[in-house]
């Protein structure tokens, strides 16, 4: 499934150049993290143990704000809230920040295949007259990521990628990009699966249904940094060792201090140094699909945390042989 949907909204007056003239810097820094994810409640929760009171769906998913959306959109909600609080940029009731120069990105291969299942269910049986207007919204791809926009105010591009299994990572490069451009200052950076009927069916098993979220910001800006994305930090091929050696770069291999490998958990051997700790979430938390990469950049700021004299690096790779296309993401401590 490739498709990428956006709709434009105002993107203020930034631009990527300072008064001066001279290009500013391309790093984006990862400044707020926050979970949906089913019994966890932190990020260090993925690399470790889990702790009592981590999320419920049946409980986390209510309200009144999630009423008339779709269940990818709610879990989306619930993540996107927690980190912006986490980047300081919500005051426990609404978002503080520039809403102009705030961008959405988010990650989702089935987010809506259960919207749009139940609306041809209802075709086949009462034909169009027995639709209703209220849930069309919830069959176009760009619905969660417009939720989120307009629940915080966000006016920057607001965009969605279905990309298959290096979706997430891909959201995470659009994001930088996006900053890099000059087109918005944060960006919101989204992975989310729902669970449903649909979703099992067409796959053979459930997916996470869970989300996670990242706030991206310019470094200069003065937040406190989690975990630094650099250019040319990210790349995507058909040869997934390929693509881990591009991302490394010019880094020495012997800096990454942990790998995060993709769903099949076998990684690709000889990309990386033996002795370099590998961990597959999947593992732990099912089958992630587009929230994969989201989830692996979550882990990575919860690892840095926890090492903040360390430094090092933090691989993350998705995609395999048997893909279309295989994505790496190297994040640096900041």
């Amino acid at each position: 499934m490739n498709n990428t949907s956006s709709t434009r909204g105002a993107y203020g007056t930034s631009s990527a150049y300072g008064a001066s003239g001279a290009a500013r810097s391309r790093e984006a820094a990862v400044t707020g993290v926050g979970l949906a994810v089913p019994g966890i409640a932190f990020p260090d929760e993925l690399l470790g143990a889990a702790r009592e009171g981590g999320f419920d769906p049946r409980t986390g998913l209510t309200g009144r704000e999630m009423r008339h959306k779709d269940r990818a959109s709610r879990l989306a909600l619930r993540a996107a809230e927690p980190a912006l609080r986490d980047a300081g940029l919500h005051d426990g009731r609404a978002f503080t920040g520039d809403g102009d120069t705030t961008a959405v990105v988010v990650s989702s291969n089935f987010g809506i295949l259960d919207s749009v299942c139940a609306f041809a269910d209802v075709i086949a049986r009462d034909t169009v007259t027995g639709l209703s207007p209220l849930g069309l919204p919830q069959t176009s791809s760009n619905v969660i990521a417009g939720s989120v926009a307009m629940r915080y105010g966000l006016r920057g591009p607001s965009i969605t990628l279905c990309n298959g299994p290096t979706s997430g990572l891909d959201a995470v490069h659009w994001a930088r990009g996006i900053i890099a451009s000059g087109r918005a200052e944060t960006v919101v950076v989204i992975g989310v699966e729902p669970s449903g009927d649909a979703v099992t069916k067409l796959l053979g098993e459930p997916v996470l249904d869970g989300a996670a979220a990242l706030v991206l910001q310019a470094r200069e800006r003065g937040a406190r940094p989690r975990a630094v994305i650099r250019e040319g930090a990210y790349a995507r091929g058909t040869d997934p060792a390929a693509a881990v050696a591009a991302a490394l770069g010019g880094a020495s291999p012997a800096s990454v201090g942990l790998w995060l490998t993709g769903e099949d958990a076998g990684g690709v051997p000889g990309s990386v140094p033996r002795g370099v700790p590998a961990v597959g979430l999947a593992g732990r938390l099912g089958r992630c699909s587009g929230a994969l990469g989201v989830l692996q950049c979550a882990a990575a700021v919860a690892y840095f945390d926890s090492r903040a004299e360390d430094g090092g690096a933090v691989l993350a790779s998705a995609g395999g042989p048997a893909d279309d296309a295989a994505a790496a993401l190297l994040l640096t401590a900041p």
